[in-house]
């Protein structure tokens, strides 16, 4: 189980396709099979959550969160009034004010 959990790890930290997973791992499809079921049967949550609360004491802190910090750029909301224009320095929407007076 050691190195199936190794295994996961080695994708998860480069990046890589399963299909490319280093012959020192057993098959790819036995590591993603164990990792399919994990994150089906919640493992992978109970996990993370796990380690969380182990952090926050370990620094002195309330185990669970009290708060949240969502990123403007992360989290996509709706469009506000205004017409869409095109800024060719970033190469995307974005929306434009007209100046009265």
């Amino acid at each position: 189980m050691k190195v199936i959990f190794n295994a996961i790890l080695y994708i998860n930290r480069t990046g890589c396709a399963w299909e490319l997973l280093p012959n020192d791992f057993p098959p790819y499809q036995t590591v993603f099979g164990y990792y399919n079921g994990w994150i089906k049967s919640g493992f992978w949550q109970k996990v993370n959550d796990k380690l969380r609360e182990k952090i926050r004491i370990a620094e002195g802190r309330d185990a669970m969160p009290s708060a949240a910090i969502i990123d403007s750029q992360s989290v996509k909301t709706v469009d506000q009034a205004g017409t869409k224009g095109y800024d060719g320095g970033k190469k995307n929407k974005r929306s434009q004010t007209s100046c009265v007076g």
